[in-house]
C-alpha cells in the first residue's frame, strides 16, 4: 500500500498533527509516501513542521489530480495496487485524484479524518461522491490496525502508541469542529 498525500491545512481540524501522525505510521510500516503541492507559487509549499524529506516523491503541480506520470511511475515501481489518500481540498484535489486512481484500477482508501476543505460543507459531499465511485472511506485509526492485522505483529506496539497519539489529535479535532459549527456526517 502506498500513502498518497497532498498538503494539508484547515482551521477546523488539526491536520498538521494528523499529517505528522500519518507520516510516522508510513515510516513505521515502511509505506512509501508521495507528496504533491498544488501550485506552491500561489499557495505556498508544505509547511516546514511537516517533514516530507523521506517521501518517495515530492512534486509541485497545477493539475488538480495528483495522478500524474511521475506519481504513476512511483506506484508502478513499488508494485502498488492499493492507495491511502489524504489531503485537501477534499472536493477538488482529493476527489479528482481518487477518481483518476479508480479509473486506473487502483483500490482507493480515503481517510475521512485525513481530508479537509476551506469550505467545510464540501467534505461530506466529496466523501460521498468518492464512496459512490468505488473508494473505501475509512479512518486513520481503522487503517492503522488494518495494516498491522495482528496484535502479535512486531510493529503493533509502535502502532498502538501512534493510535494513542491520534486519539489525542482526534479530541482536539472534535473540539475545534464544535467551535467551528461543523461536522462531517458520513
Amino acid at each position: 500500500m502506498t500513502n498518497v498525500s497532498t498538503e494539508l491545512y484547515s482551521k477546523k481540524k488539526n491536520p498538521r498533527l494528523l499529517c505528522l501522525l500519518k507520516l510516522k505510521v508510513s515510516k513505521h510500516l515502511d509505506i512509501p509516501v508521495v507528496v504533491t503541492e498544488q501550485y506552491p507559487k500561489a499557495f505556498g509549499p508544505t509547511v516546514q513542521e511537516i517533514d516530507v524529506s523521506d517521501a518517495a516523491l515530492t512534486l509541485s503541480k497545477t493539475k488538480f489530480s495528483m495522478f500524474l506520470p511521475e506519481v504513476e511511475t512511483v506506484l508502478k515501481k513499488n508494485n502498488t495496487r492499493s492507495v491511502i489518500l489524504v489531503g485537501i481540498e477534499s472536493h477538488v484535489c482529493v476527489l479528482q485524484t481518487a477518481l483518476d486512481l479508480l479509473e486506473n484500477n487502483y483500490d482507493v482508501h480515503v481517510l475521512a479524518d485525513g481530508v479537509s476543505s476551506q469550505n467545510h460543507s464540501e467534505i461530506a459531499i466529496a466523501l460521498q461522491r468518492m464512496r459512490s465511485a468505488g473508494a473505501t472511506i475509512t479512518t486513520s485509526e481503522s487503517i492503522m490496525f488494518q495494516l498491522v492485522q495482528d496484535s502479535k505483529d512486531q510493529k503493533f506496539k509502535g502502532i498502538s502508541a501512534l493510535v494513542k497519539e491520534y486519539m489525542e489529535a482526534g479530541k482536539v479535532n472534535q473540539i475545534l469542529q464544535k467551535m467551528g459549527g461543523g461536522s462531517a456526517n458520513l
